[in-house]
């Protein structure tokens, strides 16, 4: 059975996050160990108003994934469910990707960035540059984000409208009928107001601190760019999926051009352009996945792989009990 595994981002933090797998499991708990005392603290007694921060999110979250992942990858080896080279029944992982933030724990998993600490190190800059980019001179908040339900071509109708010379750009594209704008306040407001007066659309606003994957982050790309120049980067040992495309990392690599390079470039990239997620999952699903597993905290990526396509399998590993669950699922479904 193949199995593409999906890293959670943000917007599925709160306070116990990831204990349960560290405490049961030698796996998760290495990784938390590495992570440090303060992303312990965060990630377990941490309150909704910190985890809410960016700059704590990101790697705290981060954490978490890399724990799932490595917890799960345990367990698997552990209950020789784990495919081995040509043989049938097992579990092959054949594809991973995450949102945003999850990106970075996919990549990590590959083995792309070199170790985990050098991975968590740019994920806290990362996090510091984007709540930086996301403030004015006075500390006040920039930027907002609205999730749109409804037709896709109906919501980017909406946004071209309320632009009106401003930021504002649909930058997450989650299933069919499920889409992120984001964008200055002024014009997030000007969009919801729009959305309420459209037929079929109806808007939530996110409780998140600044305009994601919008061009507002530019100036969070210009310094990333200077904190990955210095980084090694190696091409994935399983195909990862890319938030800008939707499709294979390495697809589209210029010869010239070395792996490090081209990660380096596509990392950038990514933190100011919108995430094509229904795209991701569906080409995913396209190049055989049969089985999606969530990890990380929240089950957000389980229930998008649903809206995506029903058919599909999902599961998910947030702690120690849905990693018994999904344990399970895994041997009933390649018994």
């Amino acid at each position: 059975m193949k199995a593409g595994l999906l890293f959670a981002g943000q917007g599925a933090q709160y306070e116990g996050m990831g204990k349960s797998l560290c405490d049961a499991h030698p796996a998760a708990r290495a990784i938390f160990d590495r992570a440090g005392d303060a992303i312990k603290h965060w990630c377990f007694e941490g309150t909704k108003e910190e985890l809410r921060r960016t700059h704590i999110t990101q790697p705290a979250v981060f954490t978490v994934a890399v724990a799932a992942h490595a917890a799960l990858t345990e367990a698997l080896a552990r209950e020789n469910l784990l495919a081995q080279g040509t043989a049938r029944g097992g579990l092959a992982v054949a594809g991973l990707a995450g949102f945003s933030l999850g990106e970075y724990a996919a990549l990590t998993a590959a083995g792309c960035i070199a170790d985990f600490e050098s991975a968590l190190a740019l994920v806290e800059k990362r996090g510091a540059y984007m709540a930086e980019a996301g403030r004015d001179e006075s500390g006040a908040q920039k930027g907002a984000m609205l999730a749109v339900f409804g037709e896709r071509r109906a919501v980017l109708g909406a946004v071209e409208a309320a632009r009106e010379g401003d930021i504002l750009e649909a930058v997450n594209f989650n299933a069919p009928a499920q889409t992120v704008a984001a964008g200055g306040v002024a014009a997030i407001d000007r969009l919801r107001k729009r959305i309420k007066e459209t037929d079929g659309l109806k808007a939530v606003p996110l409780n998140v601190s600044a305009a994601f994957h919008s061009p507002m982050m530019a100036p969070a790309a210009e310094r990333l760019a200077e904190a990955v120049r210095g980084m090694d980067f190696r091409a994935p040992r399983v195909r990862v999926y890319a938030n800008p495309t939707g499709r294979d990392l390495m697809e589209g690599k210029p010869p010239a051009l070395t792996d490090a390079d081209w990660i380096r470039e596509r990392l950038v990239l990514q933190l100011k352009s919108p995430v094509y997620w229904q795209e991701t999952i569906e080409n995913m699903a396209a190049d055989g996945v049969e089985l999606f597993i969530e990890l990380g905290p929240g089950q957000t990526l389980t229930g998008l792989v649903k809206k995506i396509n029903p058919e599909l399998r999902a599961l998910r590993v947030e702690d120690a009990e849905s990693l018994e669950a999904a344990l399970s699922a895994i041997k009933e479904g390649i018994a």
